[in-house]
């Protein structure tokens, strides 16, 4: 079992920065991948970005170039460095963490964004 808490959620003007954190406690050992995802109002969560234990990434095309994950795995924590922040990325952002070998999928419980115009 993998537990995920996530920090750094707010609120914040159109154009200004935040940073989400997210602690990994448990079977930390067989995390492999992990990211971030957000829900806007709806039932769809959708791909921020992610990145995998040796450090590769993958973003959303709609963030790329101002958002940045990374990961301290020395820390157990992921980071999202949001910069440019605008009024469609209010979302609840969750992060997520797969294992092996199995890649079983486990979830933090979300930190609101939002973003004012």
């Amino acid at each position: 079992q993998v537990q995920l808490v996530e920090s750094g959620g707010g609120l914040v003007q159109a154009g200004g920065s935040l940073r989400l954190s997210c602690a990994a406690s448990g079977s930390i050992f067989s995390i492999d991948t992990m990211g971030w995802y957000r829900q806007a109002p709806g039932p769809t969560r959708v791909l921020v970005a992610v990145i995998t234990s040796g450090g590769s990434t993958n973003y959303a095309d709609s963030v790329k170039g101002r958002f940045t994950i990374s990961r301290d795995n020395a820390k157990n924590t992921v980071y999202l460095q949001m910069n440019s922040l605008k009024p469609e990325d209010t979302a609840v952002y969750y992060c997520n963490a797969q294992t092996r070998p199995y890649y079983s999928d486990y979830w933090g419980q979300g930190t609101q964004v939002t973003v004012s115009s």
